[in-house]
């Protein structure tokens, strides 16, 4: 496994699996075999309703002898618990549903509510132990440098939506420059323009032998973007776990460039009706 240094020294996994979208009832066992598979670093989050499965499966593999340690654990903040107080007890419910003593990872979910409040407890929590690193997630460049520059506290990551059809460029740049780790959530676009089937992509995957998605998954490793694909499937999960066994080249790298579109599949979070939506969404 190859591993990126966060800011704040901490070591986190480049590849991991993410379990957005995964049933309540499926979590416990799709974790399972991910750690099974390798993959030592999970996502998940209080809006996905999952946590309790999450924490089963960690249970399972601790007892079968996976060392706590060799685990990278992520959570996240959702809106309705955005403030300082909020936020510890938020904090305090996602634990006990993980079943953990600590925490590798947590981030604010959205850059909404009481952000400041919510980066004192998590600033908190970390000075206590209870964290090891903190970081954000879906903030955009402005709202980056706003808390870089307000709070006195750096963020070690911040994860995003990035595939080769929204790649980031200009906003992993701003985010180097504060060294902040970047995370790609919907990394395969969700299946989004046949990108399975992308003509670029699966003809530098026949090069390697490799799949579009291996493709992609290895040029965000290239790009130093931290990746979480999510699957129900062991196999799928064991195939885009394969990915540190080939290079794509400059030129390979350059002809996924041009995929860009430089616009979003999913959400705009600067459009004010979606925002609105998203803010009442868990209410």
């Amino acid at each position: 496994m190859q591993y990126l240094t966060l800011n704040d020294g901490n070591k986190m996994p480049i590849l991991g699996y993410g379990v957005y979208q995964v049933e309540p009832a499926e979590a416990q066992k799709c974790v399972e075999d991910a750690i099974n598979v390798g993959y030592r670093l999970i996502d998940t989050a209080q809006a996905y309703q999952n946590e309790e499965g999450v924490g089963a499966a960690i249970k399972t593999a601790i007892a079968g002898g996976v060392k706590r340690e060799e685990l990278f654990i992520t959570t996240k903040l959702w809106i309705s618990d955005a403030g300082e107080e909020k936020a510890l007890k938020a904090f305090d419910a996602s634990m006990k549903k993980l079943g953990l003593d600590y925490l590798d990872l947590y981030l604010i979910h959205q850059p909404y509510g009481d952000i400041y409040g919510s980066w004192r407890a998590m600033k908190r929590l970390k000075d206590e132990g209870r964290i090891r690193s903190i970081g954000v997630s879906n903030f955009y460049a402005d709202r980056v440098v706003d808390l870089c520059e307000n709070s006195g506290v750096i963020p070690a990551v911040n994860q995003l939506e990035c595939h080769p059809f929204f790649q980031r460029e200009a906003l992993k740049r701003v985010l180097d420059g504060y060294g902040i780790a970047f995370e790609s959530w919907a990394s395969f676009a969700e299946g989004q323009n046949d990108i399975f089937k992308n003509a670029v992509l699966t003809g530098i995957g026949e090069k390697y032998g490799k799949s579009a998605a291996q493709v992609i998954l290895r040029w965000l490793i290239q790009r130093d973007i931290i990746v979480i694909p999510k699957s129900v499937k062991i196999e799928r999960m064991r195939q885009n776990f394969d990915v540190f066994d080939f290079t794509l080249s400059p030129e390979d790298m350059a002809a996924i460039a041009t995929l860009d579109t430089d616009k979003t599949l999913f959400f705009d979070h600067r459009d004010e009706s979606k925002v609105k939506w998203l803010i009442n969404w868990m209410k």
